[in-house]
């Protein structure tokens, strides 16, 4: 092979060599990140799943001692909550000797607190973390605990009278609408603007 021949075949494959890799630098920068948050989301979605422990992820409460316990899982930012706020004094008021009711809250204690006072809704324990920690992925949600730490019933976003009505009954020991272990389908809302709010970017959660 001549000189020219030689320099050719080198710089071709030189190019290739330039290409597979700028190639594989690409996919690891771009496509590879994706995959892998489209597989956390995914998990997450499915963290606060019925069957769950809550036990590490919200340490501080005694599951045991409160019997049940209604999660409330929220934010002073998130509107929903704030027009489920009669619901949730509701709950306050008519199940309180039957479940302790937890909020959960991505901002301060102190603003979470000032906040549950403003819309009158009464809650036995404040708890700071973002919705994510517990496998919630936007607010409200309601997660309904048993003496063991382990998640019971799932409710989210912000329900009408009829899902309203079927997590007073679960409550109460009343038959209520839907399938054992599961939420009724007025309260299967899971896409933001159908009462959920995803927790917004630059938040915590």
């Amino acid at each position: 092979m001549s000189l020219p021949g030689k320099i050719e075949t080198t710089a071709n494959i030189a190019t290739i060599g330039a290409a597979v890799l700028l190639s594989a630098v690409l996919i690891k920068v771009y496509l590879v990140p994706g995959l892998l948050a489209g597989k956390r989301t995914a998990t997450q979605a499915a963290d606060a799943a019925i069957g769950t422990s809550l036990k590490d992820r919200l340490p501080g409460i005694d599951w045991n001692r409160n019997g049940q316990t209604l999660v409330l899982a929220i934010s002073t930012h998130c509107h929903f909550c704030t027009e489920s706020a009669p619901f949730f004094r509701r709950l306050g008021d008519e199940a309180r000797e039957k479940v302790k009711m937890v909020a959960v809250l991505p901002e301060s204690i102190a603003d979470a607190e000032q906040y549950l006072s403003s819309e009158g809704v009464h809650i036995d324990q404040v708890k700071q973390a973002p919705p994510g920690s517990i496998g919630v992925r936007g607010t409200p949600t309601m997660l309904l605990v048993d003496r063991g730490g382990i998640v019971t019933r799932v409710w989210v976003g912000k329900l009408d009278p009829q899902g309203q009505e079927q997590v007073m009954s679960t409550l109460l020991g009343r038959h209520a609408a839907g399938a054992p272990g599961r939420p009724g389908p007025a309260s299967a809302l899971t896409r933001p603007g159908d009462g959920l709010e995803a927790p917004a970017r630059g938040r915590r959660g």
